[in-house]
């Protein structure tokens, strides 16, 4: 059975009190539409960097430092699966045409939907947990067959590339609503001959929730796999979508060539699928051995770093090309 968590009533309200000023922050700085340079991203994206440090610390310090390493090595993981976010939101932002100034605010709402679907899910998995360990099966056996499935669409290139407009999401709201042929600012709906019509913008906005319930499946089951205490859970998910939005703006262009960033990613989830298994075989048999939490730490870092160096590598080569060898 779980551990008892860490999340007094107090912790929980309070980190919720600093989450919603957090993100009525970020509504503030998305109120006036701009286009964001790369310096203010860099700025937001420290800032947001900066926070899941100070809190893992301060963990360290008032709590336990196990508590501390699985903050951090669950940050790390939910980190690197937002950054697959960031490629679709690439596509969906590409694919709606949306004016530079806009798409802050659409991220925005994006990283809300995030949050609020991923605290559904975390709390559906709190309570399967507490059902027994059969749960880490259930998770174990879903994040193998994603890792797979990102896998097999690496090597095939058949990844999220089809045109948004097939979206079922987007579909629907096509034929319960009519839509504007241009955007209205940051308005989601306006009155347009006498009747009420979204804009792009909600469209937009409805397809990026839409991936995100995808998204939500994938990670929550991740981060149980290093944690099984749901305040960490939410506040590792809680800090790696913060800075989502910044952080868009400064990996737009470096994304683009981190080509094997999604086998990386079916790595990692790979060997926390294993790790959850190997969790359920530990409280039936107690022979079988588990992963420590530092040594998942460890191995998701050197996945990290290598698939970064190989893509970099792969990335001079074909720039480079056979043409230009000595």
């Amino acid at each position: 059975m779980p551990t008892p968590s860490i999340g007094t009533p107090w912790l929980w309200a309070t980190s919720i009190a600093v989450l919603l000023a957090l993100l009525t922050t970020d509504f503030l700085v998305t109120r006036n539409p701009h286009r964001v340079h790369l310096r203010e991203a860099i700025g937001w994206s420290a800032f947001y960097l900066t926070l899941p440090l100070l809190f893992g610390l301060l963990l360290w310090a008032t709590s336990s430092g196990e508590h501390a390493l699985e903050f951090i090595t669950g940050f790390v993981v939910e980190k690197s699966l937002s950054v697959d976010n960031l490629f679709v939101f690439m596509l969906l932002l590409a694919g709606f045409a949306v004016p530079p100034e806009l798409q802050q605010r659409v991220l925005l709402y994006g990283i809300i939907g995030a949050l609020v679907l991923r605290g559904v899910f975390i709390a559906a998995g709190a309570a399967l947990l507490q059902t027994g360990t059969w749960a880490f099966l259930l998770f174990g056996a879903l994040l193998l067959a994603t890792a797979a499935k990102i896998l097999r669409e690496a090597i095939t290139g058949t990844g999220f590339t089809h045109d948004v407009a097939d979206l079922r999401s987007v579909r629907l709201l096509r034929r319960l609503m009519p839509i504007t042929d241009d955007y209205r600012g940051t308005r989601l709906l306006v009155r347009d001959s006498g009747r009420t019509t979204l804009t792009p913008l909600a469209v937009v906005v409805v397809a990026v929730f839409a991936t995100d319930i995808v998204f939500a499946v994938d990670s929550v089951p991740a981060v149980y796999g290093v944690t099984d205490d749901p305040y960490l859970v939410f506040t590792t998910n809680a800090f790696a979508l913060l800075g989502l939005r910044a952080l868009y703006f400064v990996l737009h262009t470096t994304l683009t060539q981190l080509e094997h960033l999604s086998h990386g990613l079916a790595i990692i989830l790979a060997f926390i699928g294993a790790k959850l298994v190997l969790h359920w075989a530990h409280g039936t048999w107690p022979a079988v051995p588990q992963i420590p939490t530092a040594a998942s730490l460890a191995v998701i870092a050197l996945v990290l770093a290598t698939v970064t160096a190989t893509s970099l590598r792969a990335r001079r080569t074909t720039r480079e090309g056979p043409g230009n060898q000595p």
